[in-house]
């Protein structure tokens, strides 16, 4: 059973490899930087919401587990700036290359709107790379709803816009 949970200091190892393996297929797993601590530390600020930089929003960033075995994470924002309602959205999620194809993206994306839902929100956005497949078959999956896909200001990969009714 997938569950989600804050990360901890035994999960340095883990993440740091994802975030290796995943930042060769251009995905930023680990949203802080520095030592551990100082990235454990950061992680807790935004999900307290405590003086965030410019630009960003109250967010839990969750270990996706399952057996005691990390297989990935979720971004979950609690509220949605521009540059999120327009590309970003509500949740960012991503399983680890070994651990793909066994269901761990619907499940994180799944429990994600649960949370959302139970912070208030009806309508969660989530997007995914235009020509990533797998990822758009995950959206629908769980409910979501193409609305549009956006072009970023001054290109880059197209996102497709998806709506989920928490």
């Amino acid at each position: 059973m997938l569950t989600l949970r804050p990360p901890t200091a035994r999960d340095e190892a883990a993440l740091r490899a994802m975030h290796e393996q995943l930042a060769v297929e251009g995905f930023t797993f680990l949203l802080a930087e520095g030592t551990w601590p100082q990235v454990l530390a950061q992680l807790q600020q935004e999900a307290d919401g405590r003086d965030l930089p410019a630009g960003r929003v109250r967010a839990d960033f969750l270990v996706a587990e399952v057996d005691g075995i990390p297989v990935g994470r979720v971004s979950i924002r609690h509220e949605l700036t521009p540059f999120l309602r327009d590309l970003g959205g509500h949740v960012g999620y991503a399983v680890a290359p070994p651990f793909r194809r066994r269901g761990h993206a619907t499940e994180i994306l799944r429990l994600s709107v649960e949370r959302l839902r139970g912070l208030g929100v009806a309508r969660v956005l989530v997007t995914c790379d235009d020509g990533n497949a797998a990822s758009a078959a995950t959206i629908e999956r769980c409910g979501g709803v193409l609305e549009d896909v956006r072009v970023p200001p001054g290109g880059g990969v197209p996102q497709r816009r998806y709506w989920i009714d928490a």
